[in-house]
């Protein structure tokens, strides 16, 4: 009995001091470089405030923030990577709806789950959308376009680069009964690259993509996304106003890591991204890309990630789109 007693006291002793590192590490957090792995290529609109981000958490954690892509499969590559990764706040995750609301519903078999899976750390903020033309097109606005469509049947093609702009596509189609053609893309870039030579007519793009392009006069803005006009771009009309009713989508962005951080590290995160957010002078910035920049609590964002996920799932429904 005295031997049973002696191994179980050892056994608990040597838990204890197993779980003494873990706690160390926790509350010595961060002592290394800290990977931020972005779902979309270089040049995305979730890529460019990624790297600001980036770059500004380094000087508040005091540990260089190194942002890595890893592209393709409506963002799914990339969250399963996270997913995977050790829980300890070294590898963390800025993503969009579109691998945590819309993948689920647009994809047969996704390798994770987005609630489940992951740590939500914080929201970082909004990408309103805008659709945008190829100049050459003969289209001032959105009922130019629906009329031609309406002509041509199957004839007009619009790109996408992630989720939102498959949604919208597909909304576009159904709300105002009319037959268009998808054209998928890895990334938006590619797609704007695109619709900027003419290979493809039309795209819904997040405005820190686009506008560079509208600002230049490759492409011409037709509308936002959203109900309401954005106050960022509000020369442009909403889809409601431009005659397609129900229709809002909005790109939501935030960081995530994988399922059971130490809450610890999570609250440090939180608050980093919070002076993040706080800073005058990267709002600026941001909004400059045509990204609304916020934040929220983690347990905020947890309750967003479940609700947005069954709101794009009745999205995607009403649009008709089959998982593929």
């Amino acid at each position: 009995m005295q031997a049973v007693r002696f191994l179980g006291a050892l056994l608990a002793g040597g838990a204890a001091l197993l779980a003494q590192p873990a706690a160390h590490a926790a509350t010595d957090y961060p002592n290394k470089p800290i990977t931020l792995i972005v779902p979309f290529p270089a040049g995305s609109g979730t890529d460019a405030v990624g790297r600001i981000f980036g770059v500004e958490l380094s000087a508040i954690l005091g540990q260089q923030v190194v942002v890595e892509n890893k592209p393709g499969a409506n963002a799914t590559i990339a969250a399963s990577y996270v997913a995977r990764a050790r829980p300890d706040g070294y590898t963390l995750f800025v993503t969009t709806n579109t691998s945590h609301s819309a993948a689920p519903w647009l994809m047969k078999n996704v390798p994770y789950d987005p609630v489940k899976d992951f740590t939500p750390i914080a929201r970082g903020g909004n990408l309103p959308f805008i659709l945008v033309a190829n100049p050459k097109r003969p289209w001032k606005t959105v009922a130019d376009l629906v009329a031609d469509a309406r002509q041509h049947p199957g004839r007009i093609t619009y790109a996408s680069g992630n989720s939102t702009g498959i949604v919208a596509g597909a909304t576009l189609a159904n709300r105002a009964k009319i037959d268009i053609l998808h054209v998928p893309y890895k990334g938006t870039p590619q797609g704007l690259t695109d619709v900027v030579g003419g290979q493809v007519d039309f795209m819904f793009t997040d405005l820190a993509s686009g506008l560079p392009f509208v600002q230049s006069g490759q492409l011409r803005a037709l509308a936002v996304s959203t109900a309401e006009r954005s106050a960022i771009v509000p020369d442009l009309p909403s889809m409601a106003e431009s005659g397609v009713p129900d229709f809002d989508l909005n790109s939501w962005n935030g960081y995530f890591g994988p399922a059971g951080m130490p809450p610890e590290v999570v609250a440090k995160l939180n608050d980093a991204i919070k002076q993040v957010v706080a800073k005058p002078e990267v709002r600026k910035r941001l909004a400059g890309l045509g990204f609304d920049a916020f934040s929220s609590s983690p347990e905020a964002f947890a309750q967003f990630v479940s609700e947005q996920r069954d709101l794009w799932g009745k999205l995607i429904r009403d649009a008709g789109i089959e998982q593929q």
